[in-house]
């Protein structure tokens, strides 16, 4: 969907900041997918979970178009849809979804933690989802856990859907003992990429370990002051901010994207577990050197290539610190829809000193800087890569990146090799 506010931009040099780059902030017209997109990877991630969307049936055509068709499997979502007469408030909305819920229990008893997603449309009728999960909750006798949280398509970017959702997980996770410690990696990851992590942090020692989400949305993770966060998503802040308002303490790190990026994100859970940095550097001397190996063959292919950014995901930051360090490409300009200090200082550390950063949108201006720079790639949302491509532009679809396993050091040849595959594909069409 597009947007559109008053046109400004300023340049603003952050106070205090490690990193001495101008942001450009711009504010205007902008290009945003759906905050229900994360739907599409959180139903697979926690597996006795389900998601009820209240909205329109644009609302459920957005879902199929985003997760396609299942036609083997029913899936862990579906679309409660808002009539005519629920918005003009000729019918009684709660009395529907109370209809909707009581249905879709009986007919899926696999279902352990329901969450009713809001909406642009059933905010607009004010629909309290707050309020109706927590009736629904009582009159289904605590046989399924019921959350509320906003998967509204008026959010800056579309990953923070799971930021919302994580977050309203946050005030049922259970107290972690007093004089206890564990360690919380916050963010989806892919199952094979949390095995990989549990293994290395096992050789360190570092435990108990959990994951939020899980994998099973009954098995919630403690939290309390012996809580250490660290996360593995850059689109996770709300949900950050509301752990630690339960005691956890936040360790500061770049993202576990490429050789360097995952070396620094365990070496920082290692300094704050106490675990020495001698011990780190042999247990992932092994899968670092592999890494590496398989990471070369994309350096040749990518190196030199001008890549750019336009504000769509939040890993704009991780990755063009991952592409312009260990893939020798140049960065063009590099847009954030908002940028998170709290979690991106350790990244804007390691960004080339020339690196051009802007803060929001105004979609015209910046696809216009675009044109002129014409990068060798450009990373963007769908609604605006088939167009750019019609311009004779190489485009990246931005949500790839946060569908496909790329956090670790086996996945870093896997990274480098998404943004090979574009500039591939374009020479052997002969553009």
């Amino acid at each position: 969907m597009t947007e559109t506010a008053s046109s400004s931009s300023t340049t603003a040099h952050p106070a205090g900041s490690s990193s001495a780059l101008p942001i450009r902030q711009e504010r205007g017209e902008r290009q945003a997918f759906c905050g229900l997109s994360g739907i599409v990877w959180l139903h697979r991630k926690m597996q006795d979970s389900f998601f009820l969307v209240v909205g329109s049936r644009t609302c459920a055509h957005m879902m199929q178009s985003a997760a396609g068709v299942m036609i083997f499997a029913e899936p862990r979502f579906g679309t409660a849809l808002l009539q005519d007469r629920d918005l003009a408030g000729l019918a009684d909305a709660n009395d529907e979804l109370d209809r909707v819920v009581r249905e879709l229990l009986a007919r899926r008893p696999d279902i352990g933690t329901l969450f009713l997603v809001a909406t642009c449309p059933s905010e607009v009728i004010k629909l309290d989802l707050d309020t109706a999960a927590a009736r629904l909750q009582q009159s289904h006798n605590g046989r399924v856990r019921i959350l509320a949280y906003s998967g509204s398509g008026l959010d800056t970017s579309f990953t923070q859907g799971e930021d919302t959702c994580l977050q309203a997980l946050v005030p049922h996770l259970p107290e972690l003992p007093a004089m206890e410690r564990s360690l919380l990696v916050v963010g989806s990851l892919a199952d094979v990429v949390e095995d990989q992590f549990k293994r290395l942090f096992d050789k360190l020692g570092i435990g108990p370990l959990h994951f939020l989400p899980p994998r099973r949305a009954a098995d919630l993770p403690p939290v309390g002051p012996g809580t250490f966060l660290i996360a593995a998503q850059p689109f996770v802040g709300e949900t950050i901010d509301a752990l630690r308002e339960r005691g956890a303490h936040l360790i500061a790190a770049p993202f576990p994207l490429g050789i360097q990026g995952t070396r620094a994100w365990l070496h920082a859970v290692a300094a704050a577990w106490g675990v020495a940095p001698e011990l780190v550097d042999e247990v992932i001397a092994a899968p670092a050197a592999r890494a590496e190996t398989a990471l070369a063959r994309y350096r040749e292919q990518l190196s030199g290539k001008r890549v750019s950014f336009l504000p769509d995901s939040q890993l704009e930051i991780p990755l063009g610190r991952f592409l312009a360090r260990e893939c020798g490409m140049q960065l063009g300009e590099l847009g954030v829809p908002y940028l998170d200090r709290r979690l991106m200082e350790p990244e804007l550390a390691l960004l080339p000193a020339n690196t051009r950063l802007t803060e929001g949108q105004d979609l015209e201006p910046q696809l216009e800087r675009l044109r002129a720079e014409r990068p060798d790639i450009t990373v963007c949302g769908l609604g605006l890569a088939n167009p750019l491509e019609a311009e004779g532009l190489t485009t990246k679809w931005a949500i790839e990146l946060v569908f496909t396993p790329i956090q670790g050091f086996d996945q870093a040849a896997d990274l480098a090799e998404l943004f090979a595959r574009p500039l591939n594909r374009r020479q052997r069409l002969g553009f």
